[in-house]
């Protein structure tokens, strides 16, 4: 049966991506964890399809306004798919202890919550670094592109976290004179077939729960249909320090828990 409260925390997090793009891991797999007491694993499953749903709705918005850079997008699946797939088959093929492997996730989630955090509140630094430095030529970029979507597909797969804050964040290094409404459209756009890939994986393995998934979306995705058209009206630096404080605060609860 659909659960309410599941419902809920789904509006919760769809409001937050609606406004910022970021969030869907970063938020909803410790949301999980933390107040529904859901084991690591199938806190990850679930919401890497969570987070396919939700995004498919952003992207919608945004390719309808043409904010999508599909080349960029293209050299970032070169990479993260096959990424996901080999973080995927590890995981498939490594026979763990379960409760040493529920652990472990915990401390990765909480480890790059706050990578997250500090991404986020000092992304205007970093892009003034990325400006600074001497424009990278088109080949070393698109390999460097692809390299970074390697990595975001094996992190995502394991953690379901970094597709967002800290996919935006190095695509604004690589890319520092590309407008970031398109920065954070290419990222949104290219968070929805990697998570269809890490979560159809994840729910092969058994790692995602159907009735948990289908009650978060039902209050996700009109949270982040409603908030994307009210984001313009919101003060930046609001956005990104309250983010900024809740994810660390959530970080530093996985390390120590």
């Amino acid at each position: 049966m659909i659960d309410p409260l599941y419902s809920l925390a789904g509006l919760f997090v769809g409001l937050i991506v609606g406004v910022t793009g970021v969030g869907g891991g970063s938020l909803m797999t410790p949301v999980l964890i933390l107040l529904f007491g859901v084991h690591p694993s199938t806190a990850v499953g679930t919401d890497l399809l969570f987070a396919a749903a939700t995004k498919t709705a952003g992207s919608a918005i945004h390719g309808l306004h043409k904010s999508i850079d599909w080349t960029i997008l293209g050299f970032l699946s070169i990479g993260s798919v096959p990424g996901a797939a080999v973080s995927l088959w590890t995981l498939s093929h490594t026979s763990l202890d379960m409760q040493g492997v529920s652990r472990g996730l915990s401390i990765i989630l909480g480890m790059m919550l706050l990578v997250t955090a500090l991404t986020i509140l000092f992304r205007d630094r970093l892009l003034a670094l990325a400006l600074a430095t001497r424009v990278q030529s088109r080949s070393r970029r698109i390999t460097s592109t692809v390299a970074f979507g390697f990595t975001i597909g094996v992190l995502v797969s394991i953690a379901s976290i970094g597709a967002g804050a800290i996919g935006v964040t190095v695509l604004m290094m690589l890319y520092p004179r590309m407008p970031l409404l398109r920065i954070v459209a290419t990222d949104i756009a290219h968070a929805v077939p990697l998570t269809l890939v890490a979560g159809m994986g994840h729910w092969i393995i058994g790692n995602v729960d159907w009735v948990m998934l289908v009650s978060l979306l039902l209050g996700s995705v009109p949270g982040i249909l409603i908030t994307s058209h009210f984001a313009p009206k919101i003060p930046d630096w609001f956005i990104r320090s309250t983010l900024s404080t809740v994810l660390t605060l959530v970080g530093t609860r996985l390390l120590f828990t």
